[in-house]
């Protein structure tokens, strides 16, 4: 009897073991990371997705051959035509504001999205799709623009392998065509998922609006895929603490908003409520360094999209820069759950919220928008 006991202890200590080693995968990783002065929480690691695979390679593959918006609506249209017809007509809609607005920081599950999802495409349909996006998203920058938006994907597929289940995951993003693709009439590019949505408004042949955009991140770590490291919104993270943090005592106080924020005040849903007065600090009464900062933090949203589009949106920012206000809420340090940050310029708004995790607990991760406040939806 006792020979028996002992070869049950040791045949459920074997199990266990291998239960144990299982789990360690997909762990996130105790140690820290310092960049810029600011402390955040170590790496995890993901399985890559087939989509966030195909959609890493970034060379293009087409007969595109124009410049400017003439190349985007020939990307548009050579996506579209790999597309079988029920596909295009999920995603080939008419332009209207309703539309428009049909985007959201919670995954598709959870706010339904219009267009088709890429959880649908082929690996034919996602190249298509890649060289579209390629081509309105900056390259090249870790953890910007293009590599950005990849970075986002994969951390919702993390999501979906710790816990969150069917609702996340690169496939639930999605593609839509509101208004046809054209250099004479209006249309627009709408690309939305969980933590991501990015417009791209167009008419009469030139881009008008690049917003609402939404950016954010869950985990706020570093996530690992097929070899690769990502954190997409990190950097800006850090750019507003640096922000903060190189204020004198007196700016911060000025700076400091009243009350406490737990999230976005113009995010989904909030389209023109705009505060009628601005609150904080006065960007033209800093010294030329501490501007910069303001400025490096503004071209991070800015400078995710492809040089073309972002050249005349930055000028504007910039010569608008001595009339825009920052504030904040919570730490200088943008590191704590309530943590809060704004932007608020006669044309930029942008807004960082610090906040708690939804699938990765007592764990705090970033909302943003960016919104203008003239051109959100292209003007119309």
């Amino acid at each position: 009897m006792k020979r028996k006991n002992l070869s049950i202890f040791l045949l459920l200590l074997f199990s266990f073991s291998h239960i144990f080693e299982s789990c360690k995968s997909t762990e996130v990783e105790t140690s820290t990371t310092t960049s810029g002065g600011s402390t955040s929480t170590g790496s995890t690691t993901s399985n890559s997705s087939t989509i966030t695979t195909t959609l890493s390679t970034t060379a293009t593959t087409t007969t595109c051959n124009s410049t400017g918006v003439a190349q985007i609506v020939c990307l548009a249209e050579a996506f579209k035509s790999t597309l079988s017809s029920t596909q295009l007509a999920t995603t080939q809609l008419t332009y209207s504001k309703t539309n428009a607005q049909k985007w959201s920081n919670l995954p598709a599950g959870m706010s339904a999205r219009i267009g088709i999802n890429l959880g649908s495409l082929s690996d034919t349909q996602l190249a298509a799709f890649r060289n579209l996006m390629v081509a309105v998203l900056s390259l090249n920058t870790t953890n910007e623009g293009y590599d950005e938006m990849i970075g986002n994907l994969v951390a919702d597929d993390y999501l979906n392998t710790i816990g969150g289940g069917s609702d996340y995951g690169a496939g639930n993003y999605y593609i839509s065509f509101l208004g046809t693709p054209s250099t004479s009439s209006l249309w627009a590019i709408l690309f939305t998922g969980h933590h991501y949505t990015q417009p791209f408004t167009f008419n009469g042949g030139a881009n008008t609006g690049v917003t609402p955009a939404f950016r954010g991140t869950e985990p706020q770590a570093a996530v690992t895929a097929a070899n690769r490291t990502y954190q997409a919104f990190e950097q800006e993270r850090v750019a507003f603490a640096a922000m903060l943090t190189g204020l004198s005592t007196a700016e911060q106080t000025t700076a400091k908003l009243s009350g406490s924020y737990n999230d976005l005040v113009l995010g989904p849903g909030q389209d023109g409520k705009f505060p009628a007065t601005k609150s904080g600090l006065q960007v033209g009464n800093l010294s030329s360094d501490k501007q910069a900062l303001v400025l490096s933090a503004i071209k991070l949203y800015v400078n995710d999209l492809d040089a073309n589009l972002a050249a005349s949106i930055l000028t504007k920012y910039t010569s608008e820069l001595a009339n825009t206000y920052i504030s904040y809420s919570g730490t200088t340090a943008m590191a704590s759950q309530g943590d809060y940050v704004r932007v608020d310029g006669p044309s930029v708004w942008i807004e960082f919220s610090y906040q708690g995790g939804v699938i990765i607990k007592n764990t705090p991760h970033s909302h943003s928008v960016w919104r203008d406040h003239t051109s959100d939806y292209g003007g119309n």
